[in-house]
Parts: C-alpha cells; sequence; structure tokens
C-alpha cells in the first residue's frame, strides 16, 4: 500500500537583527541573498550624538581626575582631608563608568552578524529612521530551515520524534529526506489554506521536520510529504 502523502510548507526561523537605540541607516553592507559570516559588518547608523556623549564623558572623566589628583596632593599636605579624597574617587569612578557606557552606546551604532547565515529580507534602506526593536535585516542560518505539514488523529499514533519522511516538490531535487522534529500535543482545525488533501479531517495536528540538506529548499514553498521509513 502506497504511504499517505500530505501537504506542507517551508518555514524559515529567521534572525532579526536591529539597533538597540533609534537612528537613521548611514550604510547598508549588503543585498537580499547575499551570504554572510558570523561577525559580518552589515549595516551602521549615524552616531553624531553617541559621538558627542563620548566627548563628554571624556571632558568629565578628565576633570574628575584633576580633581582627585588635587585631593591626593592637598592630604599630602594635611591640607585636605580622607573624606574629600574618598568624595573625589568615587566622581572619578562614576565619571569612567558614564564614558565606558558611552562608548558602548558608540560602538553598538556598526551592527555585525551574530550568525552565519544568508540576508534572507532587508526592512530598512540607507537615509531612513529605525526605531528599537524594529529589525533592519532578517538573517537566515542554513539549519534554521523546517517542513510543516499537519496530520489527522489517525496517523498520529504511527509518528514518533527522529521518523524519516521523504518531502518533494516542484523543480526540487528528488529524495529529499527529513527527520521529524516536532510533534504537537494538541490539535487545532485545519487551516483555511488548505495543506491537508483529506478535506473530511477537520481536526489535524502540526508535524516539523528538518532536513540535512536545507539548501535544496526555499522559503514558503509548498511541497508533498510522504511518510514511512527508508528502505
Amino acid at each position: 500500500m502506497k504511504d499517505p502523502t500530505y501537504q506542507g510548507w517551508v518555514e524559515a526561523e529567521l534572525i532579526f537583527v536591529g539597533p538597540d537605540e533609534q537612528g537613521r541607516v548611514e550604510t547598508l553592507t549588503v543585498r537580499e541573498g547575499d551570504p554572510v559570516e558570523k561577525g559580518k559588518l552589515l549595516f551602521t547608523l549615524d552616531a553624531e550624538l553617541q559621538l558627542a556623549d563620548v566627548a563628554m564623558a571624556e571632558a568629565s572623566v578628565k576633570n574628575a581626575q584633576l580633581a582627585y589628583d588635587r585631593a591626593v596632593a592637598l592630604l599630602k599636605t594635611s591640607s585636605g582631608t580622607q573624606k574629600s579624597l574618598e568624595d573625589a574617587e568615587m566622581a572619578l569612578r562614576t565619571a569612567q563608568a558614564r564614558l565606558n557606557s558611552a562608548q558602548t552606546r558608540l560602538t553598538r551604532r556598526k551592527v555585525f552578524s551574530p550568525v552565519t547565515g544568508s540576508i534572507q529580507q532587508i526592512y530598512f534602506r540607507g537615509g531612513e529612521l529605525v526605531t528599537p526593536g524594529k529589525p533592519i535585516v532578517a538573517v537566515l542560518p542554513p539549519n534554521n530551515l523546517k517542513v510543516r505539514f499537519f496530520v489527522n488523529e489517525a496517523t498520529l499514533p504511527k509518528l514518533k520524534l527522529g521518523d524519516p519522511v521523504h518531502v518533494t516538490c516542484d523543480g526540487c531535487d528528488p529524495d529529499i529526506i527529513a527527520k521529524i522534529t516536532f510533534i504537537a500535543r494538541s490539535s487545532e482545525f485545519t487551516p483555511p489554506v488548505i495543506y491537508s488533501l483529506d478535506e473530511r479531517s477537520k481536526l489535524v495536528f502540526l508535524i516539523e521536520a528538518r532536513t540535512d540538506q536545507p539548501e535544496r529548499l526555499r522559503v514558503g514553498q509548498p511541497v508533498s510529504v510522504a511518510l514511512g521509513r527508508m528502505s
């Protein structure tokens, strides 16, 4: 008897990369589809405010250092007090901490890829204003592609994690094999976009599978999934 076939699609778990603070995109160093290595520069944001903050913090450190040096000298000549020295030391430490924070904010105006993968989508271009939490680019690591499909309740007991499935699609290379990595515990109604060929099955369970050859699939691609162990 021929193994049942289920209709599904390829879905991506994207890594969204955006700024910590509001800014205008200054340079964009990648295009959609570009491969990227972890640590590659993706984009830079305008840094005028951050540069000004660093300059102010550096001036504060310089002044705090002078005040501390004076307090040390005065204490040596018995013209100052231990309390004045401790206050000056605390002020110097505070100023240095603020400088460190300002320098960190400045370095974060250059944003690098956190993973190796490919640029799946670009949401903002050079000159556009971006608010915190908004992604500028989406990176797709090669292992973050998965095949999703639904099975009916009668099929569910036949499946377990690690089971292989055949994946086929129009224009795909033959014999793409994936392994089941997720089996839903709760059912849901058949999605309006019918991915199940059996419309009589109103309650279905989501199944996810991953392949060792994700480069053979494309995000959003409709696929057919055949169950059954490989011979």
